[in-house]
């Protein structure tokens, strides 16, 4: 997510605060913040993926996914 739409995000915040959006900008506000959290949560499992765990003998293992069902 770049730039421009984070500061997009925080001026709706900003906005919301001082007065009532209009219900474009509440759908656009959704939207974005929307999209921020999917690039978060795509950045979190990168970052998690590069994780190795070192064993007693110096193995380095990648971390196993949790079934969460």
């Amino acid at each position: 997510m770049d730039q421009k739409k984070i500061d997009r995000i925080n001026e709706l915040a900003r906005k919301a605060k001082v007065q009532e959006l209009t219900p474009e900008e509440t759908e656009e506000r959704a939207q974005l913040r929307a999209e921020y959290i999917a690039a978060y949560k795509r950045n979190l499992v990168a970052a998690l993926e590069s994780v190795r765990v070192v064993d007693d003998k110096g193995n380095k293992n990648p971390l196993k996914k949790k079934d969460l069902q």
